[in-house]
């Protein structure tokens, strides 16, 4: 009896922790609608604060940075239609 009470206790434990514990994502997503509530945004004002408060602090991929630089390196170069996009396909696939 005590060892299927102590078994119950445990699972009952973990089971809690997983439900409990939150990712990042959504702990930034309780912080920014908190936010939004204190501010009594509505609609698409609320909508468009959402986004960019969900959006603070994320660090773009390394494909991100990558097309950044390739884009730029286009637009510093003047390049148009599809010598453009031969441009930006050849620096995309470079390391």
């Amino acid at each position: 009896m005590k060892l299927m009470s102590a078994l119950l206790l445990a699972t009952g434990l973990m089971c809690a922790q997983s439900v409990h514990a939150a990712t990042a994502q959504q702990e930034k997503m309780g912080s920014c609608n908190k936010e939004a509530s204190a501010k009594s945004l509505k609609g698409d004002e609320r909508k468009a604060f959402m986004s960019t408060c969900l959006k603070a602090d994320a660090k773009p991929t390394k494909q991100q940075d990558k097309m950044g630089y390739c884009n730029k390196e286009a637009g510093a170069k003047k390049l148009k239609g599809d010598e453009r996009k031969a441009f930006m396909s050849d620096c995309l696939k470079k390391k």
